[in-house]
């Protein structure tokens, strides 16, 4: 199965008005129809395949293969469980273990695809073709300082605060040296 969003979870991403937690959007964001349940698996946690069956009963999802009969045996006993449990308590400690370079170029990868602005386009593309750390860092910083021009100031600082909850530490001090992060 390869998830990939409806139009109902691009409104809702680009809004925030939908009541998604912080794992759901960022599995919304990884579903682009390229990654199986697997590797969604790998970057999320376990918890994907359940997360993904509740976005496609929401209408959140779409799979592109015809729906196999073990995953969705799986959440029928999880989805009560998997739903407020991490939204509440477990949210900090998550983020702290699963800080990645990876997971912040896919997140703001995610964000830029939604912005409906050749600029953003074009740092797509430059973020896409970054390949050592130090060009990442570089797109990351570029990005960061063309959204304000982009969306909402209210967008662009949940959209920085959530860049900065899964940057390693180690790549924080280079943005905050290259003056993005406040403080």
């Amino acid at each position: 199965m390869q998830p990939r969003k409806t139009d109902l979870a691009r409104d809702a991403l680009q809004a925030h008005r939908a009541p998604l937690d912080m794992r759901q959007r960022r599995l919304l964001i990884l579903c682009d129809g390229q990654r199986d349940l697997a590797q969604l698996s790998a970057m999320i946690g376990p918890e994907a395949s359940a997360m993904v069956i509740q976005l496609i009963q929401a209408g959140y999802l779409v799979s592109t293969a015809p729906a196999e009969p073990a995953p969705a045996a799986v959440p029928v006993a999880s989805p009560t469980l998997a739903a407020p449990a991490p939204a509440a308590s477990a949210a900090a400690p998550v983020t702290e273990r699963r800080r990645s370079m990876v997971a912040a170029r896919i997140y703001l990868l995610g964000i830029l695809e939604l912005q409906r602005h050749p600029q953003a386009a074009a740092l797509l593309h430059a973020l896409q073709q970054s390949r050592s750390d130090d060009q990442v860092i570089a797109a990351l910083h570029n990005a960061l300082d063309a959204l304000p021009g982009l969306t909402s100031p209210g967008y662009c600082e949940r959209v920085r605060q959530r860049l900065f909850e899964v940057l390693p530490e180690s790549h924080l001090a280079q943005l905050e040296q290259a003056g993005v992060v406040a403080g």
